[in-house]
């Protein structure tokens, strides 16, 4: 089992539920708020004045719990969407070693 992690501007969250409520691969899925600091270029579409004003980006961190062979459907998936996240958001995925309900 995989850990899917992805951060992406607030701008596309809604799209991205959507996205992901689409997916067969995806049982569910999880929002965090947060918010990105460091080095903004000019040229990344999601900021705004405001971001530039108060010094951060505001993100949404996603959490997905995928199979092994899930992933890069999945992410093959959201790499081919038409709303924005492309090249704006990114990921990384990491080992579960166990799961559960408590």
């Amino acid at each position: 089992m995989k850990h899917l992690t992805l951060i992406i501007h607030t701008n596309v969250q809604q799209d991205m539920a959507d996205q992901l409520r689409s997916l067969e691969q995806v049982s569910g899925f999880t929002f965090s708020h947060a918010e990105g600091h460091g080095v903004q270029v000019e040229s990344d579409p999601f900021l705004s004045a405001r971001d530039k004003v108060v010094g951060y980006t505001p993100r949404v961190r996603v959490d997905i719990l995928l199979q092994d062979s899930d992933v890069e459907p999945v992410l093959d998936t959201l790499r081919n969407t038409t709303y924005g996240v492309e090249g704006n958001g990114i990921y990384w995925v990491t080992a579960v070693e166990q799961s559960g309900r408590l």
